[in-house]
């Protein structure tokens, strides 16, 4: 199907090919299958970040992988980033971080995420992962379907607003499959994992994880907050063939 076909029925055909396909197929058909047209990785370089990583360095090393620096990071996720992109030889990662004129006139003293956390999240991660995705016609997440309600429905591809695919590998992997790749690979884990946090953002919004909760009850804990937003359009998680407002 042609890249100038509606993106709703791209999605629909890709589900369809790919739908009795597992996750290394999935990945393998998205860098290579003409129908998702320029494609890149977004990573946060996270707790699970590494297996999508890991998969790009096998098949595709160049990749273009986006890394959003929201200057809020623990520290230990910027030296792990840096860490993992040269023992990967990831030679395409490239971070992007906000506009510093906007974050002068709308979070000047970096505490608008105490008072408005969806507005920070817009301000320094949203926005400017859509101006950076901005020439690429698909990219790749690595979300799954059992981290939480907005994604238990999650497909292999989905619709962005008639704009963009987004592709999910992963979708169908459990936090057990995640582990055994990790351990079957011998990757590096992230070092803020051994020490509570099964998930990991921003450090001001990111706390531990007690025995029994959920990986994610750590993120924005006590908000009714589960998503930062940057796979949301206009504030409704994207599941389907979401129009563009106009």
């Amino acid at each position: 199907m042609p890249l100038d076909a509606p993106v709703a029925a791209r999605v629909a055909a890709l589900n369809t090919k790919y739908k009795h396909h597992g996750a290394t197929a999935v990945m393998e058909r998205a860098l290579s299958d003409a129908d998702l047209g320029r494609i890149g990785l977004v990573s946060s370089f996270g707790a699970e970040s590494v297996v999508l990583l890991h998969l790009v360095s096998v098949m595709q090393r160049d990749l273009p992988v986006i890394f959003i620096d929201t200057e809020m990071l623990f520290a230990e996720t910027l030296t792990y980033q840096m860490d993992l992109a040269e023992r990967l030889r990831l030679t395409g990662v490239r971070t992007i971080r906000a506009d510093r004129t906007q974050l002068f006139e709308r979070d000047n003293e970096g505490l608008l995420h105490l008072h408005d956390p969806d507005a920070c999240c817009a301000l320094r991660k949203t926005e400017p992962l859509q101006q950076a995705l901005a020439g690429f016609d698909s990219w790749i997440t690595g979300r799954k379907r059992y981290q939480g309600s907005t994604r238990a429905s999650l497909d292999f591809f989905e619709n962005e607003a008639d704009i963009r695919i987004k592709v999910n590998p992963l979708a169908h992997w459990t936090s057990a499959d995640l582990q055994d790749y990790i351990t079957e690979n011998r990757l590096p884990r992230h070092p803020l994992v051994a020490k509570g946090y099964p998930s990991i953002g921003c450090a001001p919004c990111t706390t531990r994880v007690n025995d029994g909760e959920d990986p994610r009850a750590g993120r924005w804990r006590d908000l009714a907050k589960e998503e930062c937003g940057i796979h949301f359009v206009d504030g409704k998680a994207v599941r389907g063939p979401i129009r563009a407002s106009a």
